[in-house]
């Protein structure tokens, strides 16, 4: 699924996802990613019980922090363990579970919005 904007030079775009690859860009990334408004990382997890704030710490080592993180839980949404979102939140970022999808949609338009998200993606 296409779902691209019209986004300043220099921004990361999602302009698509699905069968375990993401389209950022212009560049093709299979597996998990951590989408940041400037670059992008390869993210190897494969699952929500995989994710943990070490997994995180790309996110918790931007300069300027990441205020916001969309956590792209895969085909659906599912309820962050208590432990992972005390730890997210301990370190003074938000974090919003959600499809993928939806997660892929909502980073694009934050990064329009000139805020500081991320994007953890699990792959569709």
């Amino acid at each position: 699924m296409d779902i691209t904007p019209v986004a300043p030079a220099g921004r990361q775009v999602i302009q698509s996802y699905g069968d375990g690859r993401f389209r950022i860009s212009g560049t093709a990334h299979d597996g998990g990613v951590i989408v940041f408004p400037d670059h992008t990382v390869s993210w190897p997890i494969q699952s929500l019980d995989d994710v943990t704030a070490e997994s995180l710490k790309a996110v918790f080592a931007q300069n300027p922090a990441v205020e916001i993180l969309l956590l792209g839980c895969g085909p659906r949404m599912l309820m962050l363990p208590t432990a992972l979102r005390d730890a997210v939140k301990g370190r003074g970022v938000s974090v919003d579970p959600m499809d993928t999808g939806a997660a892929c949609r909502t980073f694009n338009v934050l990064m329009l919005e000139d805020r500081r998200v991320a994007a953890a993606l699990l792959p569709v």
